[in-house]
């Protein structure tokens, strides 16, 4: 069963029918749309809520604790959505992070800590918003554009330099259960923070990785998450003595879009699978990721425009190592890119012996591609 805030038309038409394979649901009501799930257990029964991106979380921790299943705490679930609180919950538990000031308005001083600044909206995901500023008239401009896109506070964090990893992981009763880290080749050092090439295993050492999964575990207790998918985000600052691991985001979901398809468990078990597997309770024998290297390559949006054509797409796909291309947006669509935009072009995937491998077919095959904007 499915839920979201607008059926589709084909599972509209089977509801009229009688088929209820779907359920609207007021995502931005997490109470109103816990009530309506609650009502579909009374009628058919639910066994478990598993939310599949940001929108859904709190509504399913909302339902989960309502109907006595396994549940993140929605507090701890809010504090995913509001950066200003996830900065303050991990503040409070000395969980290292960049330094931070929440400004309602204007800026803070200078003084406070030192440029390069990040600044962001406390209530958007995707790197939407996000933008350095290396000194006050850059932080003004940023902070108008920032403000443009949403009404609430923004966060103002010093920027950390150094390399970006993504952590994929399952709770089970508080414990955190290290599914994969991902690196991230591209460098993010701003002025925008468009994620591009995801690669896992990690290229890392093995105590590098064993001091972020530490990190992201901390984070996740301090927040209050005990339950289901994370999707941790952390930078690695190799200033001074020995490498140091700072949590710049953590979502109670697991990782956005289409990109989980890189990851496989066991013998060939998806990770919605694996998800869906510990929200009913069911045996998870085998969490190990499967040997070999995959990735994702999310494609840039380069300018503003209207979508006319994405050319050189079997050239993509003939690309060895190429597992897959889904181009996102249909021609003819109005694309904006980072830091307005909210989304991307689409996405490719690779799998290979190494992550070197895996890279450079992700790479080889976006240079394949020719994107036409009007």
């Amino acid at each position: 069963m499915v839920g979201s805030d607008e059926l589709p038309v084909l599972m509209e038409a089977a509801k009229d029918r009688g088929s209820e394979r779907a359920v609207a649901l007021p995502l931005d009501d997490p109470g109103a749309a816990a009530d309506l799930i609650v009502a579909l257990d009374d009628r058919r029964g639910v066994d478990a809520v598993v939310a599949v991106d940001d929108r859904g979380v709190l509504a399913a921790a909302t339902a989960g604790e309502r109907l006595g299943f396994p549940h993140n705490p929605p507090d701890a679930v809010a504090a995913t959505r509001d950066k200003a609180a996830m900065r303050r919950a991990l503040a409070a538990a000395e969980v290292p992070q960049p330094a931070f000031v929440v400004s309602e308005d204007g800026l803070p001083d200078p003084a406070d800590f030192p440029f390069p600044w990040v600044l962001k909206p406390v209530d958007r995901s995707g790197s939407q918003g996000v933008i350095r500023a290396d000194d006050l008239d850059a932080a003004h401009a940023a902070a108008a554009r920032v403000r443009a896109l949403c009404d609430g506070p923004l966060l103002v964090e010093q920027y950390v330099p150094g390399i970006e990893v993504a952590v994929e992981g399952l709770l089970r009763d508080g414990e955190l259960t290290v599914l994969a880290v991902f690196d991230k080749p591209d460098a993010l050092e701003g002025p925008y923070f468009e994620e591009t090439i995801y690669v896992t295993p990690s290229r890392l050492p093995d105590e590098t990785l064993g001091r972020v999964g530490v990190v992201a575990a901390r984070a996740c207790a301090a927040l209050g998450l005990a339950e289901g998918p994370v999707h941790a985000e952390l930078r690695i600052d190799e200033v001074g003595d020995g490498d140091h691991v700072h949590v710049i985001e953590v979502a109670a979901r697991s990782i956005g879009g289409l990109c989980a398809r890189t990851l496989r468990f066991g013998a060939g078990i998806a990770l919605e699978e694996l998800v869906l597997r510990h929200a009913l309770g069911m045996p998870l024998d085998d969490v190990a990721r499967e040997t070999g290297a995959s990735g994702v390559m999310m494609l840039p949006i380069p300018a503003a425009g209207t979508l006319r054509e994405v050319r050189g797409r079997d050239a993509a796909r003939a690309v060895p190592g190429v597992t897959g291309l889904e181009i996102t947006i249909p021609p003819g669509r109005a694309v904006v890119p980072l830091p307005e935009g909210d989304r991307y072009l689409g996405f490719v995937f690779a799998r290979g012996d190494t992550p070197a491998a895996v890279e450079t077919a992700l790479r080889t095959a976006h240079a394949t591609l020719e994107i036409d904007l009007a």
